[in-house]
């Protein structure tokens, strides 16, 4: 049996919930990016720079960059779970899998603040 202890959302629902939404919001980041794209055959560096410098583009980058930490996490924690369990590496499979998620959410967490650096020009 597994424990909720390392899941940040309170339930099955909520992490398929987190999953769909996530995944829906950076479809739609994609999707605007290609649309960028097209319309800008010749994209250069100014129209790049131009484009990230608006704050809508700034605030919509940011929620893309949580969106896929969520995503990410809750895919991750799926998979842990799922496969780092006593059965499948033995009796150290509860301190593997709390490395693992650690180190996940260490590097997520890291990457976010980047992204935000990054982003926001800090």
């Amino acid at each position: 049996m597994v424990t909720n202890v390392t899941n940040f959302s309170r339930s099955g629902l909520y992490d398929w919930m987190a999953q769909r939404v996530s995944a829906v919001l950076l479809a739609a980041y994609f999707l605007f990016l290609l649309g960028f794209l097209v319309c800008h055959p010749n994209l250069g560096y100014a129209e790049w720079k131009a484009l990230f410098s608006h704050t809508a583009m700034r605030i919509f980058s940011l929620l893309a960059l949580g969106g896929l930490i969520v995503h990410a996490w809750v895919g991750m924690w799926t998979i842990t779970t799922d496969y780092l369990t006593p059965m499948a590496i033995g009796r150290w499979a509860t301190g593997v899998r709390f490395l693992v998620q650690a180190a996940c959410g260490v590097l997520q967490f890291v990457l976010f603040v980047w992204g935000v650096q990054i982003l926001w020009g800090f």
